[in-house]
Order: C-alpha cells, then structure tokens, then sequence
C-alpha cells in the first residue's frame, strides 16, 4: 500500500471517529477536525476522537497526529487524559461503546471496498 493511500486511510478513520464521538457529545465533527482549538467541549470531544482513532483503529500516535494535523505530543497527552479517566467506571463503560461503535462500522474506502 502507498503511503498517499495509508495517509487517506488514516484521514477517513479519523473524520469517522470524530463523527462518531462528535455524535455523542453533540460537537461537530468538522469542529473537532479544525485546525483551530475551540471552546473547551470541543478540545475535550477532540482528545476523545484521537483516543479512539488510536484504541479503535490501532494507528501510531504519530499517524493519528497527521491525521488531525496535530502534533504527536498533542495526541500522546490526549490518549494519556482519556486513559487517566477510564478509572471512573461510567466513563470507562461509555468509552467501551464508542470503540465498539468504531470497530464495527463499515470503512468502506478507508479499507479499500467498492
């Protein structure tokens, strides 16, 4: 596979995680892929998204950095307070769904399907 394909590939599970976690909080996925930081609930839906697409997709830290355009230190202290929060067993439970969310939805492009 060429890297311009993983690039994609990587592009599409990160706006599908951004969609899904943007879902569930009631953030824009677009906000949460801007270049821009935005209000704190979109920061937070953000570091959520990156979490996923590192847990649920298991890509690098460093190819989730690219695919937000983020630096990886970015996305390594995002993973690390999402992480930190799965003690809390509500947290953790509502985590576990959005992985499972992730892990079973269709790819289609993103894993080269029609």
């Amino acid at each position: 596979m060429g890297v311009s394909k993983s690039r994609a590939q990587d592009a599409a599970k990160a706006r599908l995680s951004a969609d899904i976690v943007g879902y569930a909080l009631g953030v824009s996925g677009a906000d949460i892929m801007a270049a821009e930081k935005g209000a704190p609930e979109t920061a937070f839906a953000r570091q959520v998204a990156m979490y996923l697409c590192y847990i649920a997709f298991e890509i690098s830290l460093a190819r989730v950095a690219s695919a937000f355009a983020r630096d990886r230190s970015t996305v390594s202290h995002a993973c690390h307070r999402i992480e930190d929060r799965r003690d809390e067993p509500q947290f953790d439970r509502w985590i576990e769904s959005l992985e499972a969310m992730a892990r079973c939805a269709p790819l289609g492009a993103a894993q080269g399907a029609p």
